[in-house]
């Protein structure tokens, strides 16, 4: 009896042990995930306040929307080509013996380039100018025969026919001379030089360019679906990077009757002025036809609107007061908009806005529907339908 007694006392005296035990590990774990509770809303509230205190205005410029005036035009890019434009080559073989021209030098139509060696030729020339002579002198002898009988007419006959022969191979050798003489075609000026005194010249060799450069003619292509709207004689403007700031006026002298089956594009060739020959064959420009009467356009700075694939938008600013203090505040709302024609900086707005609207023309990466905002105006995005291009560095 005394030793159960004594077993039964050590396990209840063990089981209180284990529940001491446990209730201290209930309360160290409790405190634990207490502290870690405590932790985490101090910092929460920490952060939320210093978010809170924190502004989220965004600064932004703006500007409202107007009306402009575009003349009705459109615009092309074109190529000039000269009015007459050829590379001088040789008709003959030879060999050169004088060149007679400066490389870039401007000469009229006839102005001798080069001279090839000619001397067989002239040689051969004078003998058959010899045999046409005495060709010549028969017949007129064979000819007063046959009036006193003496000689038959078909001899007579043969010696005319004889004299005509020789005097085409006199003709013919001097054309052969004069094609040695190489001439310009017309009146232009000279490129390169392509030969030199001793060089062989074969037929279809090239000796200099020779472009007449005033006026010149621009080449450009332009929808079918505006071919109404053009007819000759209508004026046009050229603009060239090359010649920053200067216009060339000039004038459509030829639509082309077939539209290019693969483009739907038509051919137009227009005449330009060109006194000082600043323009060249070769280089492209920018070409404007005036089509019609000045229009009217809601027009916006193209870093106004944000091209995304599901719509062009834009930010308009709203006006509205808070409830306590009555301070006026400054939100944005996303409009989508159409827009139409750009020129220069500015687009046409056809669809989504009206005259007087106040929107973000620059910051709007940052903004959303409600965004508040701020208005700094100090710096402006561009805004010219025909900027002046500069070649300044």
């Amino acid at each position: 009896m005394t030793k159960d007694y004594r077993s039964t006392q050590e396990i209840r005296e063990r089981e209180r042990e284990l529940k001491r035990r446990m209730r201290i590990m209930l309360i160290g774990i409790g405190i634990l995930f207490g502290g870690i509770f405590i932790y985490k809303g101090v910092t929460g509230f920490i952060f939320n306040h210093f978010m809170s205190s924190q502004s989220h205005t965004v600064t932004v410029s703006t500007m409202k929307v107007a009306y402009s005036e575009w003349d009705s035009h459109l615009q092309a890019v074109g190529s000039l080509r000269a009015i007459r434009g050829v590379d001088v080559t040789s008709e003959l073989a030879g060999m050169v013996r004088t060149i007679a021209f400066l490389p870039g030098a401007t000469v009229t139509v006839g102005t001798v380039l080069v001279e090839l060696n000619t001397d067989p030729d002239v040689a051969q020339l004078r003998a058959l100018q010899a045999n046409a002579e005495l060709a010549q002198i028969t017949y007129h002898r064979d000819k007063a025969q046959l009036a006193i009988k003496g000689v038959s007419k078909e001899v007579v006959d043969t010696d005319a026919a004889n004299l005509k022969n020789l005097l085409a191979q006199v003709d013919q050798q001097a054309a052969t001379i004069a094609k040695k003489i190489i001439r310009a075609p017309f009146t232009g000026r000279l490129g390169v030089s392509a030969v030199n005194p001793g060089q062989y010249l074969s037929p279809g060799d090239k000796v200099a360019t020779l472009q007449q450069l005033s006026p010149i003619y621009v080449d450009f292509y332009v929808p079918q679906q505006v071919l109404i709207d053009l007819k000759v004689g209508q004026a046009i403007t050229l603009e060239s990077d090359a010649i920053p700031g200067k216009k060339f006026p000039g004038k459509i002298t030829t639509i082309n009757p077939v539209i290019d089956t693969a483009t739907r594009n038509v051919e137009i060739e227009a005449t330009l002025d060109n006194p000082q020959q600043e323009l060249v064959p070769g280089m492209f420009g920018t070409v404007s036809v005036e089509t019609g009467k000045p229009q009217r356009f809601l027009t916006l700075p193209q870093t106004a609107i944000s091209f995304n694939p599901f719509g062009d938008l834009v930010y308009v600013v709203n006006k509205s007061e808070a409830n306590k203090k009555k301070k006026e505040t400054l939100t944005v709302t996303q409009v989508f908009v159409k827009a139409g024609e750009t020129r220069g900086d500015q687009v046409a707005i056809l669809q989504g806005l009206h005259a007087g609207d106040e929107i973000v023309t620059s910051g709007q990466l940052k903004l959303k529907n409600g965004s508040e905002i701020a208005i700094d105006n100090s710096i402006m995005p561009p805004n010219n339908p025909a900027p002046i291009l500069s070649n300044e560095h």
